[in-house]
């Protein structure tokens, strides 16, 4: 039996913004991204609502799906459960189901003269469902699929810890029914003793003289009309709210006893998760709308860290990278505006996560395969934008090499993430190449063989070659021509010198340049192997020298051959920033 309250399938129906959802969530730390309006915060509202510690919860028309309220939502999640809850203690015997993995399926028996199940792997099935007459029912689905009573009791022995975007965190910090302080002192009786205490406070001497004799003159009427008339102030509780909910932690500030509901919002935050964690029982589940707010960055850590240490499962909603890059034990998700969550593997992003963090929240990531891709793109989508990509929402990043980027393209691909890339071709997997390209068109773009750097200086005029090798400033790079010489094996080298030995090896001025500004170790002595390799870092391979690399294509007259590949890839980006195409790049 599980020790934890876990989620094993949450289904969500026709609430708010969503008309369909099915999710399989881990049991630890659920990051869930996604674009806005998707309906992130919506599922976590389905979570909030359907384990609600109480019955007071209301709807409205908009709660439901197009606003149809004839067509009843439903939450629904199949889950395991600890001993400690008494799911089964109830008026009605709640029988398990048996987990396949999949689905909750009907036990078998456990003889053939027993009828009652034996799961092997039990789990439970809740729901709450908003019916036509904007009512909420709580529900335990029997394996036999007639319902009984979900009871608040057995909610709140689940237990939920809900820190929402807005600001009603002070919930947990007030001795409201079922908030964390509630839960933490455990005692059915405090607030009634509370509320006796209260009601006998003496608020008549407080309210003066000319306030006293209207009260008695009041009390009189009252009498008049065979109504009580014996009045007086008191504190007192209306529907929905108690004397309780006025109660709450105060913490000293400057010598003042201040509500701590009053504090900072990352301070209310962390004290509502210690308060949880101080009360916790094995069944908690928590959700936490966009963790990073009113958190600095060691504080935001420190959050991050302490709910993946608690060990409970989670349900977490960020825009912030700090936040993806320092959450290594969690499983992330990306929602997309169908309502379809897919997975993040750790294994195939985790890399990506810890070193670029901002490329799973991007309205829109270009994925370049190095440095030198990611220098040359921005250079590109910043004149096919005529502005900063990054104004809408587009971000080039970095995926470190042909392998990481092919693995990281075929996990964003089935998580219906939007992006694009640039890549070269070194001859690997060729099929999944191909299967990816077949799946995002425009989108991706890799060099018919080669890189880039071979086939913008291949595109290169002749006449114009010796200007590749000068720096960005116009002056011969004695660093590049310095390459060129040792693939030559010359002590000289000055340009005469190198093309002359060039040509007397029968190599063009071209080529060797591509292979030193590919880091070709092609022909290279087994003890210049790795010089040969490095060499591309005197040229083009860093964020800066692919810049410099589009640059100087646009200025030597390399671009017109190199346009009619690159230019589909630049209009399905700028299409999905909401930008018009367009049928040739000003530059």
């Amino acid at each position: 039996m599980t020790q934890r309250a876990v989620i094993r399938k949450l289904q969500i129906l026709r609430f708010r913004g969503i008309e369909k959802f099915d999710w399989f969530p881990a049991e630890g730390m659920n990051i869930i991204l996604g674009g806005g309006d998707v309906g992130k915060t919506t599922v976590l509202e389905a979570v909030a609502l359907l384990f609600s510690p109480s019955n007071a919860a209301t709807i409205s028309e908009s709660d439901y799906w197009m606003r149809k309220t004839a067509d009843e939502f439903c939450i629904e999640a199949v889950m395991a459960l600890p001993g400690d809850v008494e799911i089964n203690n109830q008026k009605s015997l709640n029988l398990p189901w048996h987990w396949n993995g999949k689905d909750a399926v009907q036990p078998e028996a456990a003889g053939d003269d027993d009828d009652m199940p034996a799961p092997g792997d039990p789990v439970y099935k809740v729901r709450v469902r908003g019916t036509a007459e904007l009512e909420l029912v709580w529900e335990i689905v029997q394996p036999h699929d007639e319902s009984d009573h979900f009871p608040v009791a057995v909610r709140r022995q689940i237990g939920l810890l809900r820190l929402a975007a807005e600001d009603r965190n002070d919930r947990d910090l007030r001795l409201v029914y079922g908030s964390a302080l509630d839960r933490l002192f455990s005692d059915t009786t405090l607030r009634a003793r509370i509320s006796k205490e209260v009601a006998g406070l003496d608020l008549d001497s407080a309210i003066g003289q000319e306030s006293s004799e209207k009260l008695k003159t009041l009390g009189k009427r009252l009498a008049g009309a065979a109504l009580p008339g014996d009045l007086g102030l008191g504190l007192t509780t209306t529907q929905g709210l108690s004397i309780g909910a006025l109660i709450g932690l105060l913490a000293r500030k400057d010598d003042v006893d201040l509500p701590l509901s009053s504090w900072g919002a990352g301070t209310r935050r962390m004290a509502a998760l210690e308060i949880a964690s101080s009360a916790r029982k094995e069944a908690s589940i928590i959700t936490v709308d966009e963790i990073e707010r009113g958190l600095e960055p060691y504080r935001l850590r420190k959050l991050v860290r302490e709910i993946i240490d608690d060990a409970g499962q989670a349900f977490v909603t960020t825009h912030s990278p700090v936040a993806i890059s320092c959450a290594d034990d969690a499983a992330l998700w990306y929602l997309d505006n169908t309502s379809h969550m897919g997975a993040l593997p750790r294994d195939r992003i985790e890399a990506q996560q810890k070193r670029d963090p901002e490329t799973f929240l991007a309205r829109f990531p270009v994925i370049g395969e190095g440095p030198t891709e990611v220098g040359f793109m921005k250079f590109l989508l910043e004149k096919a934008f005529a502005a900063d990509p990054l104004d809408y929402g587009v971000r080039v990043c970095d995926g470190q090499g042909n392998d990481a980027v092919l693995g990281l393209l075929e996990t964003l691909a089935v998580t219906g993430l939007r992006f694009a890339g640039l890549v070269d071709d070194e001859g690997r997997a060729p099929g999944r190449w191909q299967t990816l390209k077949q799946s995002l068109g425009d989108r991706l773009f890799q060099w018919a063989g080669g890189c880039t750097e071979q086939h913008v200086i291949g595109a290169t005029p002749e006449d114009r070659l010796p200007e590749l090798i000068r720096d960005r400033d116009g002056y011969p790079d004695g660093t590049r021509l310095r390459t060129l010489a040792v693939r030559l094996v010359i002590s000289d080298n000055s340009l005469p010198a190198i093309r002359q030995a060039a040509q007397a090896q029968g190599i063009s001025l071209r080529d060797l340049i591509i292979g030193a500004a590919s880091g070709d170790d092609t022909g290279a002595p087994d003890d210049k192997r790795k010089e040969w390799k490095a060499h591309g870092k005197a040229w083009f391979k860093s964020e800066r020298g692919g810049r410099e690399l589009a640059e100087k294509m646009t200025a030597l007259g390399a671009w017109s051959a190199i346009e009619p590949r690159l230019l589909p890839l630049l209009n399905a980006v700028l299409a999905a920033a909401g930008r018009e195409q367009v049928r040739a790049l000003a530059l």
